[in-house]
């Protein structure tokens, strides 16, 4: 039984109460619900007691953001304390509410009210579904379109207040961009092997003085029939091949000795096509490789820094985020491309991979052989560390990135010749003070308490050999008891039989 029913509405808290009840089994009656639909039917079932409309589009945004978390704002409190009557010692009075969370923080506050929602009871689900579809109509004051403007303004206004995000540090458009990326890689490669293959009919010398896809079709495109080719366009094909006269010279001189045959206008002009569609290809893909390296110092300075743009744009792609990069560990990160091998070597019980997407670094192939898995270890803690601090940083910067490539530099350098490297602490603390000194910032560590310094000698490495030491005499001695109790347990079998066999 609900004597009360709590609408959330764009203009404002609406409170009606309940003057027919619905019967828990006739509710479920086909003829019963039917007369929610029905506004004659339903507008005898429920009155309206108190209205409490929104002032703006701002006080109404922050209402329903309270009523979507479950706060009862001072707002819809002082509403419900003048509308809804006192719950007297024999009667309590019940409040039917849309919202679960709402409903608690209302019986929390009212202790002396009883509240329902639609999922602990069907009459209260029944008249709520009735006053979305007839509320409009209930409130007299209400104009036509008044509700429908109302819930339109609202909806775009929550809407961009739960979509929170820095434009300048979306990170969608790095995944497209590198999905975009890859995929023109592998159409610059077929566009240039198709190429190789229709023009190497009729010049197949160029393609082995050409090496260079982009510059090939270039190349092709100037010379078209190498009949026509002569000692006047070695100028141009210098320019085209990177300023090299050495090359150009080569070209002219091989298209007059060349082997291939002629092409007919047909041929030529497909073979034409094809080396426009692999020029302009390749333009895109460098202006769209420039356009991600820029996103990657806008939204990942540090990571760009440390890793690369490619490599770190491909580990915020497979994490699906810059968010959700930072939340994983490092151990993560270090396999991140490599789930199939994995899970493979899970299975089947062999070795699990030691990188993913990192091993495309150019940490990874100047490491050697026999340190290639603690470096990646290593690498995967610092991208780990550039990523978080990208992502929870307002200002963006590029100096702990480089600080932290400064790190594998060395790591990589221990393992190669045993120099020590910097203490982590210290590098860190130096790009930190470098940051504040760009930003004009104070050291807000400054006037904070010293840290307590340890004593001459006691170290980590100490502490860990003295416990390991001490373990070491807590094992000997209980063997050596072992020992003792043997020893005397086969002492008193010995005399046991020596007392039987003098018996006997």
């Amino acid at each position: 039984m609900v004597d009360y029913l709590l609408s959330e509405s764009p203009i404002g808290y609406a409170v009606y109460k309940v003057n027919i009840q619905a019967d828990v089994v006739g509710a479920k009656l086909k003829e019963v619900q039917q007369s929610v639909q029905d506004l004659a039917r339903f507008g005898k079932m429920v009155e309206l007691v108190g209205l409490a409309p929104f002032q703006g589009t701002e006080q109404a945004l922050n209402e329903i953001n309270d009523v979507s978390e479950g706060i009862m704002s001072d707002y819809l409190k002082a509403h419900l304390e003048t509308t809804l009557p006192k719950a007297g010692k024999k009667k309590s009075v019940t409040l039917g509410v849309s919202e679960k969370n709402l409903a608690g923080s209302i019986r929390a506050e009212f202790g002396s009210l009883s509240c329902e929602t639609a999922e602990t009871s069907e009459a209260v689900a029944d008249l709520l579904r009735g006053l979305r579809q007839h509320g409009p109509k209930l409130i007299k004051k209400l104009q036509p379109g008044d509700m429908e403007r109302s819930i339109l303004g609202l909806g775009h206004a929550y809407s961009r207040s739960k979509v929170k995000f820095n434009v300048a540090k979306n990170d969608n458009h790095i995944i497209q961009a590198i999905a975009t990326l890859d995929q023109l890689d592998k159409d610059v490669n077929q566009f240039a092997m198709r190429l190789r293959e229709i023009y190497g009919w009729h010049f197949p010398e160029l393609s082995k003085i050409v090496s260079n896809n982009d510059i090939y079709a270039k190349v092709v495109l100037k010379i078209g029939d190498k009949a026509k080719l002569g000692d006047e366009d070695v100028d141009e094909l210098a320019n085209l091949v990177e300023g090299d006269e050495s090359v150009a010279n080569a070209i002219v001189k091989a298209a007059r000795v060349s082997m291939g045959r002629d092409l007919s206008e047909q041929d030529m002009e497909i073979a034409m096509q094809t080396a426009k569609r692999a020029s302009s290809l390749a333009a895109y893909r460098k202006s769209l490789t420039s356009y991600l390296s820029s996103r990657m110092n806008t939204v990942a300075p540090n990571l760009a820094a440390l890793i690369g743009d490619t490599v770190g744009a491909r580990l915020i792609s497979k994490a699906g985020s810059l968010t959700n990069l930072s939340k994983y560990p490092a151990s993560t990160v270090q396999i991140l491309g490599a789930e199939k091998a994995l899970f493979r070597a899970l299975k089947t019980k062999g070795n699990t991979p030691k990188y993913g997407l990192i091993y495309h670094s150019s940490f990874i192939g100047r490491t050697g052989t026999k340190s290639k898995g603690r470096i990646s270890r290593f690498l995967a803690n610092k991208c780990s560390i550039a990523s978080r601090i990208d992502n929870f940083s307002d200002t963006p910067t590029s100096k702990f990135g480089e600080a932290l490539r400064r790190q594998v530099d060395e790591r990589i350098e221990f393992y190669a010749t045993g120099a020590p490297p910097a203490k982590n602490s210290a590098v860190m603390q130096a790009a930190m003070n470098s940051v504040m000194a760009d930003m004009d910032l104070d050291d807000p560590t400054a006037l904070a308490a010293e840290e307590a310094v340890p004593a001459a000698g006691v170290t980590a490495g100490a502490t860990e050999q003295a416990l390991r030491k001490e373990k070491k005499e807590k094992k000997d001695k209980k063997e050596k008891k072992e020992k003792k109790r043997k020893h005397g347990e086969d002492e008193d079998g010995e005399s046991k039989k020596k007392k039987k066999k003098s018996k006997a």
